[in-house]
Order: C-alpha cells, then structure tokens, then sequence
C-alpha cells in the first residue's frame, strides 16, 4: 500500500538526537558514555523535588491540575530575584518550555510572519517557526560579535521583523546581555512593533551578573522559563510563560487544547525544588568550575578561540582546524571515544560545521576523563 507523503512543512532533524542514539546504543554493549551532547544537567533533580514527588504519589489522584500556589510561589520569585511585582494569573505553567514556545508562536503570530532569531541559536526555535509556517529572518551573530544581538543588527532589518525571540544566556555560546544593552534592544522592539520573546530558560545559571529580565525593562514582556536547567528537572517537563493580562485567557485556550495541563507530579515536585537555593546554587557552583577546565583543556588541546560563556552551561567551540563536518566529527567522537558532542551544524547551518557544542553540566570527574580521551584521539583524527 501506498502511504501519502506528509503534507506539512518539512523540519529539519535535531542531529544531536543521532549523537544521543549513538550514545545510547554505545551504553547498551556495556561501553562508557560522556554525555556532553544534550542541554541537560546530568544531575538529578534536588532530593527534596524527588521526595515531594514520593509523597505526591502516594496521596494524590494525579488528575488534570494546574498549581496555584506554584503560580504564586514563581511571582513571589520575581518579586525577589528581579523586583517586579506580577499578579499570578499572569503566568502560565505549560508542559516544558517547549509546549510554551509553540503556544506562544502560534498565538502570537499568522502564517507568514517574519520571526528573528539569532545565529548561532536553538535550533527548534527555527524549525518551529518553520513547522507553524512562518518566516525565520535569522540574525548572523558570530565569535566577531562575542555571539550577542546588538541593536544594530536589529535595527538593519528592512523591514522590521514581526517578532524577535531572544534568549539572555543564549544556547550554545551561553553569551550574556547585560541590562544596557537589552534595554536597547527592548526599547527598539517597541518602537519598531516588533513582538519580543524573551527565553530565560537559563536564567539563575550564571558566572558573574545576575542576568536580567525582559519584565525588569517592560512590565509586558512575554516570557518564557522552564524547570529543566536551573532546578535540574528536564525529564520532568515543566515549565512556565509570563504573559500580558489581557493574553492570559486567550493563551490558556492555546495551552489546553494543544498540551492539556503540564504533568502534575512535576508540579508538586517543583515547588519543593524551588525551595533550597543552596542545592541549585552548589551545582552552579560546580558548572563554574567546569567551565573553567573545559575551556583550559581544550586550548590546551590546540582548539583556539574558546571564549567563556557568560551563563548556561555550553562551550561553543571552533573547530575548523580540524573539520569542515562537526555532524561526521561528532560521530566518531561518540563511536570511538564514548564523548558524546552536540554538532555545530544543528545552531548554524552556515558556520555550524565547523563547530562543536560542548555542555559541561556532567561531573569534575567526567570532564576530566573527556578530556583525557580528547588528548588522546585528537592527534590521530583525520577528516574523512
């Protein structure tokens, strides 16, 4: 029988999914695994999360259910992380950023919008904006521009986009823009009309200042964060929109009928994460130093041009020394070394192939041993 090819717009693949196979069929032999590929902590959640969960279970039906009180606990987190005070009904809990970003570009945008992203950035805001039928109007912003948006870049755009989504600290560069230099850029979004998107998905990750809220800059801003980086809670899927008052209702009935509600045993779990700042602060912590090591080791390995990521938990590495395919040096290194690498070709299709993302939310231990094997295997890599 015949099947009918798929009407829909065709989304390019998540190549770091094909690392993360690769990875797992590696673990299945019984081989080690380095897995510095996904944008995820290799931490578990807090043991209090877990042991909210545990309780949840045991004396919870775990039906449809939206938290009130985790809406009033997250305003009363930004009323003390940021200063701005929000009504709850303000925010949204959704099923992981992810179902949040769909909501919201649905909601926000018809079909032939122009959407502006940053390149190098996260693939799936791309493919998304694609899979809804708009336009990605991508913004080149290389290793020559520290990997930041300035409002420049922004204002070049003819015409003015319909919308911008931006993320402070950004993925993969973990680049960071500091309150001036987002102000500009909220101040040029108003006057331009365009829609800003604000991603603070990893927002509480950071090695020097704080990074700053859309919200703190206009008190409208639409925002998007997420329990999976900060709290350690990706699997979870649990995460969170700030929207205007008047969108409140309106993206409720986005939310519901593409996701239902956001997975209940998370969100009771949540509110107990949210609630010992020194276990997320240690593992910060320990990403600080990691980032420390990692950027050392690979200079030390002749990888040039590392610069420190400003927050998240990513280098973005260059590697055109050694290949013009980071999808086929990525392969290998999994295959032949157990280090699993995030290929640049997923952030940028343009200079991505010679890059690598390198996430350093695993353990001391396991960034020593990946670059003990790197050392290793480096000198005898040869692109095929």
């Amino acid at each position: 029988m015949t099947i009918a090819p798929l009407r829909g717009p065709t989304v390019p693949v998540f190549n770091a999914g094909e690392i993360g196979r690769r990875a797992a069929a590696r673990h299945r032999r019984g081989l080690p695994v380095i897995g510095m590929h996904f944008g995820q902590p290799s931490a578990g959640a807090p043991a209090a999360a877990i042991a909210a969960a545990h309780r949840a279970l045991d004396t919870d039906a775990l039906g449809y259910w939206e938290s009130e009180v985790l809406r009033e606990r997250l305003a009363q987190h930004y009323l003390d992380e940021y200063g701005v005070t929000l009504p709850p009904n303000r925010i949204l809990l959704t099923a992981g950023a992810s179902a949040a970003l769909v909501a919201c570009l649905a909601a926000m945008f018809r079909p032939g919008d122009s959407v502006a992203v940053l390149r190098p950035g996260y693939p799936a805001y791309r493919n998304t904006l694609r899979a809804l039928g708009l336009n990605c109007v991508e913004i080149s912003c290389g290793a020559e521009h520290h990997y930041r948006l300035t409002a420049d870049m922004l204002a070049a755009l003819q015409p003015a986009p319909t919308g911008l989504i931006l993320a402070s600290p950004a993925n993969p560069t973990g680049t960071m823009l500091d309150r001036e230099q987002l102000a500009t850029i909220v101040s040029l979004c108003r006057e331009r009309d365009i829609l800003l998107l604000s991603d603070e998905i990893y927002h509480g990750i950071s090695f020097g200042q704080r990074a700053v809220s859309a919200l703190e800059l206009d008190p409208n801003a639409v925002v998007i964060n997420s329990f999976s980086k900060l709290y350690r809670m990706p699997g979870w899927r649990l995460g969170w929109l700030v929207v205007p008052e008047q969108w409140s209702v309106p993206l409720s009935s986005y939310l519901i009928n593409l996701f239902l509600t956001p997975s209940s045993v998370a969100q009771h779990a949540a509110l107990a994460a949210m609630d010992v700042p020194d276990d997320l602060q240690s593992y910060v912590e320990i990403y600080r130093h990691n980032r420390t090591r990692l950027a050392a080791g690979l200079k030390s390995l002749g990888i040039p041009g590392i610069q420190l990521p400003d927050g998240a938990f990513y280098l973005y590495a260059d590697l055109t020394h050694l290949t013009q395919d980071s999808l086929q040096f990525c392969r290998r290194t999994v295959d032949e070394t157990g280090v699993a690498l995030a290929p640049g070709i997923d952030f940028d299709t343009v200079d991505g192939p010679r890059h690598v993302r390198l996430s350093f939310a695993v353990s001391e231990m396991e960034i020593e041993r990946a670059l003990e094997l790197l050392a290793a295997w480096l000198p005898t890599y040869r692109d095929r």
